[in-house]
């Protein structure tokens, strides 16, 4: 099994994908180790010598005036996680709890939070055995860090709240119990540290970035079946036009697509037709989907910065013994970046339902209405392209930012906040529609290309329609379309078509 060592800096997307996903154990390195030990032997020094220092011995939000005496430094650390862990609404999925519980540990891993070793290590213990702590998905507003769903994560350490483990779920004492753990006591700054930052969002933003880095990639291959089948022209993706505009996904794309369709005796039959341009959803495939490459790109980096990041307040300096009180909790630049996610990704749903449009049409395609023999006694992919309407409309929603909104909290004290967990929950929506999407068009194109029985497609091309076929047989007549809509959806999660398409062409960009 792969290991993730956490340190100060280096953890990237695709590690967090390996633990989230593919269950990868997490453990601290040794300097992560000495730098939470060095932070917190000054926590527990300025509380022996009675310093004022927000949510240690004081209150929190608009009660930071309050003191709070050594004998109650315990309790107040407890308190926070009940009383914070006010979420509502479904639970967070596994996978992005897993992740959560990863960039927790990473944050403290840089040593400015001030946390006992113990703690870190019990949340470790936590996510290798295999404990989900049940975190609610609503009630984030994104700045004082991911407050209520951090305090339900906290609060299986304590023995309370309630988890899923081995399929079931029980209270965080039966969790506990079941994998060998017993209920934790909080110390000074603890209850602080475990909520304050913005690692639910983050986590969310990873899984995020990681599949629509895959669903750009796919796009392109849908993008470039589809234009086959429709008779499009392969002059669109010559390099010298995207050169004259380079922005580097454009660039990408075109490439892709051009290497896709390469060598196609379907494109090479009709050179000499009287059409003078394709349509825009073919001709412009370079250009949208690269766009929404260059935005994931810059959407990645932001992630990867947050997720290599101390975002807790107050933040220990143990070099120069020093803590200082900030606002690195606040979630501006997750926000910005989800909702600039949510729209590019919606973009590449809303061109490939415009394909799809085009490939069931006969009126646009000179193909069989809706690709299906007989039709009217079969209505073929008709409805397919509905739920892909449905879906792109639903993404048009979704994409509306969320970034822009604030609402003031804590007594007026946290008066501007970026719901950035908002942003982040309506990008993974979208992503998860456009994902469905994207199935419907591969579905139509290895539909279309089924009546091509004479001439060879590109190199690309074939590779994905034998991956497809591999799996999804030919539609003759009506079945039950979720089913196919389903098992190409796992085709796409599983990478099955990308790497077939890059062991004949070399990988996707």
């Amino acid at each position: 099994m792969q290991t993730i060592r956490l340190d100060e800096e280096g953890l990237t997307i695709a590690a967090l994908v390996a633990v989230a996903r593919e269950g990868a154990e997490v453990r601290l390195s040794d300097s992560a180790r000495t730098r939470i030990e060095a932070a917190r032997a000054l926590i527990e020094r300025w509380v022996k010598e009675e310093r004022r220092i927000y949510g240690v011995t004081t209150g929190f939000g608009a009660l930071s005036d309050v003191a709070i005496s050594a004998g109650d430094t315990r309790r107040l650390q407890e308190n926070i996680l009940m009383s914070h862990a006010a979420g509502v609404g479904r639970p967070l999925e596994a996978e992005t709890v897993r992740a959560v519980i990863t960039l927790r540990v990473k944050d403290f891993a840089r040593g400015n939070s001030g946390i006992r070793l113990e703690t870190a290590e019990r949340l470790l213990a936590l996510l290798n055995s295999g404990v989900v702590p049940l975190v609610p998905e609503k009630g984030s507003v994104g700045a004082s860090g991911d407050l209520a769903p951090l305090a339900h994560l906290g609060l299986v350490l304590l023995g309370r709240g309630e988890a899923f483990y081995d399929g079931r779920q029980m209270s965080g004492a039966e969790a506990l119990q079941a994998c060998g753990l017993t209920p934790l006591r909080l110390e000074s700054a603890e209850g602080l540290a475990l909520v304050n930052g913005t690692q639910v969002m983050t986590a969310i933003g990873a899984l995020a970035v990681h599949d629509a880095e895959q669903l750009s990639r796919l796009a392109d291959v849908a993008a470039a079946m589809t234009l086959e089948v429709l008779m499009g022209s392969r002059a669109e993706f010559n390099p010298k036009l995207h050169q004259a505009r380079p922005h580097p996904g454009q660039i990408a794309a075109a490439a892709n697509m051009e290497r896709i369709t390469r060598n196609s005796e379907i494109i090479s039959s009709h050179s000499d037709c009287s059409r003078i341009q394709d349509a825009y959803t073919l001709r412009c495939s370079p250009q949208v989907h690269g766009a929404t490459k260059d935005a994931t790109g810059y959407c990645r980096r932001v992630i990867e910065t947050e997720m290599n990041a101390s975002t807790g307040n107050p933040l220990i300096f143990a070099d120069t013994e020093e803590f200082l009180l900030g606002g690195n909790f606040h979630g501006q630049p997750v926000a910005l970046a989800m909702d600039f996610l949510g729209m590019a990704v919606a973009e590449l749903a809303n061109i490939s339902e415009r394909r799809i449009e085009r490939l069931v049409n006969p009126m646009l395609s000179g193909l069989p209405a809706f690709l299906v023999s007989d039709g009217g006694l079969n209505s073929g992919f008709m409805i397919a392209q509905y739920t892909a309407a449905a879906l792109v409309s639903e993404n048009k929603v979704l994409a509306h930012p969320a970034s822009v909104d604030s609402i003031p909290t804590s007594a007026n004290k946290e008066d501007h906040v970026s719901m950035g967990t908002i942003a982040a929950r309506k990008c993974r929506e979208i992503v998860a529609n456009t994902e469905n999407v994207i199935a419907i068009e591969l579905l139509c194109a290895a539909q279309a290309l089924d009546l091509f029985t004479n001439l060879k497609p590109g190199e690309g091309t074939l590779a994905a329609y034998e991956a497809i076929r591999r799996v999804i047989p030919h539609l003759q007549t009506d079945r039950f379309l979720a089913a196919d809509i389903a098992a190409m959806r796992e085709l796409i999660r599983s990478g099955a078509i990308l790497g077939a398409v890059a062991a004949k062409i070399g990988e996707v960009a």
